[in-house]
């Protein structure tokens, strides 16, 4: 009688958009488990009731998570998305209105003030869409879920102690289905480790605080190694029948070849207008968004602290044609 049960429920299930192996455990027993994990983090029965006591999983976080449209668009219709005149002119504007804070942000921590406005005005519009899910409910329906409970368990678990620390209350704790918080768009691991309390209130703020959004953005950026003497990279052209060290542009690239400018000026790369590489000498890596019929760019390390806080090139590549535009 019971495998019948098990198969019906499982049919059930199904039905409903949510993966029978998730289901093995009913959600108000797995929640009960959960509460006993969050009391050995010192997380009190009354934050986790804020968070979680009217919780039930979310069908559209999972439909998302299971439906994540493949990434079809060219290097092109990203940039031209992400970057556009419009987006450009508002940092413009978004870099003199706050330019005392940037400027000091930006002397504590070694981060170029137009990068930190670039990661504002990509991840959220400047702080004008934050994502309407409730974090904890969303974070609760993926680690409940079985394709990558134990991630999404300790985001929800990191969610927990922010609520417990006294950052945010649990109803404004508004962000992306994935758990992705705030401006700056951090999961709950990455503002237990970056987010800061630039004016001093105790609360790291990265919701409704622009100098803690901004202090914890570039917290976040020199701690992933950011060079405040470099820009991200720049566009060169490559010589017909390019090669180096007998590897050709497609190899150097997948390879991630590193060699100075002065190196690879030598071996013919030169700016995207034609003119010299500068004569400085930093390490850069080529990277080709489009394959070797497409525009190439030589990166250099902040390129890879860009790619720590999203692993796209794409991405990596927008936010440093947007900051670009804001020299």
């Amino acid at each position: 009688m019971k495998w019948i049960i098990s198969i019906i429920t499982a049919v059930v299930m199904a039905m409903s958009g949510l993966p029978a192996l998730a289901q093995a455990q009913d959600f108000d027993s797995w929640l009960v488990e959960l509460r006993a994990d969050a009391h050995k983090r010192g997380i009190s029965d009354a934050i986790f009731d804020a968070a979680l006591k009217d919780a039930k999983p979310i069908k559209r976080v999972i439909e998302l998570d299971r439906k994540q449209p493949e990434f079809t668009m060219t290097f092109d219709e990203y940039l031209n998305k992400i970057v556009s005149q419009s987006r450009a002119k508002k940092a413009a504007q978004k870099l003199i209105e706050h330019d005392e804070i940037l400027t000091a942000v930006s002397q504590k921590y070694g981060v170029q003030k137009r990068f930190i406005v670039t990661f504002w005005g990509v991840e959220t519009n400047f702080g004008q869409y934050l994502g309407s899910f409730n974090v904890p409910h969303s974070l609760a329906t993926l680690a409940h879920d079985g394709r990558r409970s134990a991630y999404f368990r300790k985001e929800l678990l990191n969610a927990l102690q922010i609520l417990e620390d006294g950052h945010i209350t649990a109803d404004n704790m508004k962000g992306s289905w994935a758990g992705a918080m705030g401006q700056s768009q951090f999961m709950p691991s990455s503002f237990l480790a970056y987010a800061v309390d630039w004016d001093g209130d105790g609360k790291r703020d990265i919701w409704g605080t622009k100098p803690d959004v901004f202090a914890s953005t570039a917290y976040y950026l020199s701690k992933a190694g950011w060079n405040n003497s470099l820009t991200w990279g720049r566009r060169v052209s490559l010589p017909a029948g390019f090669s180096l060290d007998g590897k050709d542009a497609s190899t150097l690239t997948d390879t991630k070849v590193r060699k100075t400018l002065p190196v690879w000026a030598a071996a013919g790369v030169r700016s995207a207008d034609g003119s010299p590489l500068p004569k400085a000498d930093p390490v850069a890596r080529l990277v080709m968004p489009s394959g070797a019929d497409g525009p190439a760019f030589l990166v250099y390390s902040n390129f890879d602290a860009i790619l720590d806080w999203n692993r796209s090139n794409y991405y990596a590549l927008a936010i440093g044609h947007l900051s670009d535009m804001l020299k």
